[in-house]
């Protein structure tokens, strides 16, 4: 069967091989006679599983050893209320960096819990670029400082992070995790939904310096992260069909040569489609700055609204999915996160040529 060009934003392509892998076991988990669906948590095999995500997590990443790493579910949205719930100080406040939807609907849910200051914005001018560090303002004494590290709407990205120093810094990752190096230790806190470069929708991860986690009876047993840390997030029974996937995409991940390797790769997938956009004379526009563009998320437009429906309509019969802009932007977007052949993004960008060669 061939497979469909997938340039879904998310839940989005995930490796061929994984699926393969999964497929194999799905009657029969390692000799257990059962699914992974089948398992009980407490179980040696689900354990196996469990400590094995983890374990490739802390590898792939290079976690230090005061981290904690969470497998949750609520997705990313529970966390822009579990954050503050956790870790906002009413008298000290906290600080959010606006570069498009996602941070704004983080920013929007802890300012329910407390006093917030935005730190900086781009949002005036349309989401198009990452704000210079020299822009970002915040008190001194602010409790963390949160920011959105790809920008799946706008198609922007952070290159670097603001230097906080004791100020805990946040950022969810959910659309670039595990596809470039980072300092793990830059960061207090940094949250993922799976469903772009880690596995399927279901779980979601948090890598947290245990210095933050707290014990306070005030909160919800099951929005308290100590609640997670203390029992190997399996306080309840967790996602563990996602997890088992989560597993087998960092297995495949290191595979592959690492997050180095990934990295490398993922600049190049990009390059190809920008290419096509930049060699196009106009024809095809960037939404992102070019400093600013993101390697996992590539937003550009057409002259017209009529072509662009033309584009989507002639894209799909040629087998690519999920190219049509957020539906608040419009425009074109493809996605092109760590499970994306570098075939499928030539075929785009040849496509893109195509197109434009024909009508323009």
């Amino acid at each position: 069967m061939a497979r469909a060009f997938n340039f879904n934003a998310g839940p989005a392509a995930l490796p061929e091989e994984v699926l393969l892998k999964a497929q194999k076991e799905f009657l029969d988990f390692e000799g257990s006679r059962m699914s992974v669906m089948e398992l009980s948590h407490r179980s040696k095999e689900y354990s196996r599983v469990h400590d094995k995500a983890s374990g490739l997590l802390r590898e792939l990443m290079e976690i230090p050893a005061d981290y904690e790493i969470l497998f949750l579910q609520g997705g990313a949205s529970l966390q822009f209320s579990m954050i503050p719930m956790n870790l906002l100080d009413q008298e000290r406040g906290a600080s959010y960096i606006l570069t498009g939807s996602w941070s704004e609907k983080a920013l929007k849910e802890a300012k329910k819990l407390g006093p917030i200051e935005i730190a900086a914005s781009t949002k005036e001018s349309g989401y198009h670029a990452i704000p210079p560090l020299s822009d970002i303002q915040w008190k001194e004494n602010t409790s963390y400082v949160h920011l959105t590290s790809n920008n799946t709407i706008y198609g922007t990205q952070w290159k670097e992070y603001p230097q906080t120093d004791q100020i805990p810094l946040i950022a969810d990752m959910s659309s670039d995790i595990l596809s470039k190096k980072i300092d793990v230790s830059q960061f207090g806190l940094i949250y993922a939904g799976a469903q772009k470069n880690l596995g399927p929708s279901g779980v979601t991860v948090v890598i947290i310096r245990k210095d933050l986690i707290q014990k306070d009876d005030s909160l919800p047993t099951m929005l308290s992260y100590e609640t997670h840390a203390g029992s190997n997030s399996l306080y309840n029974t967790p996602p563990t069909l996602a997890i088992y996937l989560l597993s087998l995409v960092l297995e495949w991940a290191k595979d592959k040569g690492g997050v180095a390797q990934i990295e490398q790769q993922n600049q190049q997938k990009a390059k190809l489609i920008y290419d096509a956009i930049d060699e196009s004379n106009g024809f095809y526009s960037g939404h992102a700055d070019q400093d600013s563009r993101s390697n996992m998320n590539i937003t550009f437009t057409l002259p017209t609204n009529e072509l662009t429906k033309q584009f989507l309509q002639e894209a799909a019969n040629e087998g690519f999915i999920g190219l049509g802009g957020h539906r608040s932007v419009g425009g074109c977007r493809a996605s092109i996160y760590n499970a994306v052949p570098h075939e499928h993004c030539q075929a785009l960008a040849d496509f893109m040529v195509k197109f434009k060669k024909i009508n323009s």
